[in-house]
């Protein structure tokens, strides 16, 4: 899948090099997933995100044909004329719920009160949206939660707040509730680390850059998390911050022919830990990549990456990365999807106020979604990471937005494909 221009390798960072490209290529097709295709209802078009909004059919999984659950639905009133249900105190769906402990449909184990509302707008194969339902049986029907990021600093260096800046705002109250169970800055290894300049929270990266949910969304980077005209911005393609740290076991992931260094710098994660709902089958979230590396540095030793670390990892991640091309390239310069650079498929409009049009040329992916599979009800740690590697020059930044539970009934994979 990778097609680069160049891949000579220079003596460093610090010297000149020829310009490289790296084309975009057909999308993956992953494989491996978890989650149940059954249900009952109609053809699903739309994704539950993590407070409730949609993102409409272009952010479906990728397993066909789903499930809708966002159908009007008897109460459970033990009545075997309008029911399945025989006895209020036994769990007949098999949902972790009895009617006595709040199961309003113990026919259908994708309605409970640990599920997450699912709104649906679309219509289905027939042409018809359904009726509005309750599936978390909290007795309002599509009550779904306003996003919860407005006004939120640009410098806090809360945890939970860079949560609520890429889309998660409930959190768990206990073992049968979803939501967030821990959320913490760390290093890529998950080590403790406070480095408040490589976060930062905005409501738009430049002019040409913003938010794909609520008005926020979280900077890291592996210099400073700021654009020019922002307290504390770098003001160069270099700021030296966190220091030499050691990767997750697997990483830095070398490039097919393009072998890169094994010691890594200025890294810095948000680590997420998160109870699934009980009718979510998947998540997905949205990354876009800068990086002053594009074009000196492709193809060499010193290829900063990005990675989404998921814990357990699902079937068809990379040494539990969940994102990546279809070559299974990790998201580096030499990542399929650099689209926006000089001469590069989206140009440079994205990179305009950002500091990568103005403290040396560089380039990016566009924003980009991953998704992966999970088990209802289970808990998955997540921890977004960043780092130099090589050196501590030339730094590189990602964007993460738009985290949102899939709960449409079909089958995810782990997989990457350009936003929308």
């Amino acid at each position: 899948m990778l097609a680069l221009a160049a891949c000579g390798e220079p003596a460093n960072e610090g010297s000149s090099g020829g310009p490289g490209g790296i084309d975009t290529l057909p999308l993956p097709t992953a494989e491996g997933s978890t989650g149940d295709d059954a249900g009952t209802g109609e053809q699903a078009t739309s994704v539950a995100t993590s407070n409730g909004t949609t993102s409409g059919a272009d952010s479906t999984d990728e397993g066909g044909d789903g499930i809708k659950f966002d159908v009007p639905m008897g109460g459970d009133v033990g009545m075997p004329e309008n029911s399945c249900q025989t006895d209020p105190n036994a769990d007949e769906d098999g949902d972790g719920y009895s009617v006595n402990q709040g199961d309003c449909n113990d026919c259908d184990a994708n309605v409970n009160p640990g599920a997450i509302e699912v709104q649906i707008t679309e219509p289905d194969m027939m042409g018809v949206v359904p009726d509005p339902a309750d599936e978390d049986c909290d007795g309002l029907v599509d009550n779904v939660d306003p996003p919860c990021d407005a006004g939120l600093s640009l410098t806090a260096n809360d945890p939970y707040d860079a949560a609520a800046a890429i889309g998660l705002c409930k959190i768990s109250a206990g073992a049968t509730d979803w939501g967030i169970v821990d959320a913490e800055f760390v290093r890529s290894n998950g080590a403790a680390l406070n480095a408040p300049l490589q976060n930062g929270i905005m409501t738009n990266f430049g002019p040409n850059v913003s938010p794909l949910e609520g008005s926020s969304l979280l900077v890291l980077s592996s210099g400073h998390a700021r654009i020019p005209g922002q307290p504390n911005a770098c003001n160069s393609l270099t700021c030296y911050t966190s220091g030499l740290s050691t990767a997750p076991a697997g990483f830095p992931q070398d490039v097919p022919a393009c072998p890169g260094s094994l010691t890594i710098y200025d890294d810095i994660a948000l680590e997420v830990t998160l109870r699934a709902p009980t009718n979510a089958t998947g998540y997905a979230f949205s990354f876009d990549f800068y990086s002053f590396e594009y074009p000196e540095w492709v193809c060499t030793s010193f290829n900063d990456q990005f990675i989404a670390l998921a814990s357990p990892p699902p079937p068809g991640s990379i040494n539990g990365n969940v994102s990546f091309d279809a070559m299974g390239n990790p998201v580096s310069v030499n990542i399929a999807f650099f689209d926006v650079c000089s001469g590069c498929p989206l140009g440079t409009n994205e990179l305009a106020g950002t500091g990568f049009d103005t403290w040396n040329d560089a380039g990016a992916t566009s924003w980009l979604a991953t998704t992966a599979p999970v088990n209802g009800g289970d808990l998955v740690t997540i921890r977004f990471a960043i780092w130099d590697t090589g050196d501590q020059a030339w730094d590189s930044t990602a964007l993460i937005d738009n985290f949102r539970w899939i709960a449409d009934g079909g089958t995810v994979t782990v997989g990457t494909e350009p936003e929308g």
